[in-house]
């Protein structure tokens, strides 16, 4: 997190996000460290820190993502942009398939894939969350 985010900010962003990250819906009491501030686009890429830029996202998620705004198909090689949370809306891209999230959409699918969304121990934590009532 920038130190040009207020604690305001960061507050504000945290509870349009419901206290969830914005890519896993993982909810924020639920993991063992605070959620980040994510610029959607980074500011190398010349995002700002306007709340209309800045999104709610787990460690895992938002180390994962980093600076990347897209990731290469692997079978055309084409840039595939990655899912934007203040852009698109999560039930278009995605759905949850008791605790696997099911791409809908080539943004979902490169989202899944680059943020390793799906990756066993990710897994795993959803299905022990949703076995006590929280998850998603």
């Amino acid at each position: 997190m920038g130190s040009e985010i207020s604690d305001q900010r960061r507050a504000e962003v945290a509870r349009r996000a419901g206290y969830r990250c914005e890519y896993c819906l993982i909810q924020e009491d639920d993991v063992g460290f605070r959620h980040h501030i994510d610029h959607v686009v980074s500011r190398k890429h010349g995002g700002t820190s306007d709340l209309g830029n800045l999104a709610y996202a787990c460690v895992l998620c938002n180390r994962r993502k980093g600076s990347d705004v897209a990731s290469i198909d692997a079978k055309t090689g084409e840039a595939i942009r990655l899912f934007s949370p203040r852009r698109d809306r999560w039930t278009d891209h995605f759905r949850l398939n008791g605790e696997v999230i099911e791409p809908l959409t080539d943004v979902g699918v490169a989202t899944v894939r680059f943020l390793r969304l799906n990756a066993p121990e990710r897994i795993a934590e959803r299905q022990l969350l949703q076995s006590l009532g929280e998850y998603p």
